[in-house]
């Protein structure tokens, strides 16, 4: 793969950029999605495969598959139901959240562990007990089916407003309303959520996360 800026393309992403993409996607592993195509079955075709990849987000004509659903037990009873992409869409959903990763994180709280990149709950964890020994209390909440309840509304606004590139906005959209293919065989489209399990998810999930606090804070103020 080459560094060079692609010539005649609607939109400038670099084949290196797919290429360290693919690395990631490679270090994580993870299950086939609805193609079946696992990993080892995308690699044998690497070059081509990756090229696609690459002409299709330059070009603007990158339209993702469907997300596999797939039911996870939760402790409680409960199931949490993830969306596995195919090898090739985890690939370029890394591409996009690279970029708008590299934008958002430093607006992010300093206090935010969750889905961040070198940051994860020990971090919290160690957090906590520093500061256990100067307050007498402790803030304990969680959002129901966060993932699966996004507005799409609010989040493609923040997109929008952060995104360095406009191809950003664009392949986050598409992605926000690909179609889900249940455990059951059935196709369910979305006008809401974002996939827990895609690559994409961990960052517009803190995204949508700041737009909200920052949202209540200037309602606060009025």
């Amino acid at each position: 793969m080459t560094r060079l800026e692609p010539a005649g393309k609607q939109f400038q992403i670099s084949k290196q950029e797919v290429w360290d993409a693919y690395e990631k996607v490679r270090s994580n592993k993870g299950a086939p999605g609805v193609d079946g195509q696992d990993l080892e079955a995308f690699e044998t075709d690497l070059k081509g495969n990756l090229y696609k990849i690459w002409n299709r987000m330059s070009s603007g004509t990158y339209f993702p598959p469907a997300v596999r659903g797939v039911e996870i037990p939760k402790s409680d009873g409960g199931i949490r139901l993830l969306g596995v992409p195919t090898v090739a869409d985890r690939i370029a959903q890394t591409v996009v959240a690279t970029r708008l990763t590299a934008v958002v994180e430093p607006v992010f709280h300093e206090d935010s562990y969750g889905y961040r990149p070198n940051r994860g709950a020990l971090d919290a964890v160690a957090v906590c007990r520093q500061r256990c020994w100067r307050q007498p209390w402790v803030v304990d909440l969680d959002i129901a089916r966060f993932f699966d309840t996004v507005e799409h509304e609010l989040l493609l606004k923040a997109v929008d407003k952060h995104a360095p590139t406009k191809w950003v906005s664009l392949y986050v959209r598409r992605w926000l309303v690909a179609p889900m293919v249940m455990p059951d065989g059935t196709r369910v489209d979305r006008d809401r959520g974002t996939p827990q399990g895609s690559a994409i998810s961990p960052v517009l999930a803190n995204l949508e996360g700041y737009s909200e606090r920052l949202y209540l804070g200037l309602c606060s103020i009025r």
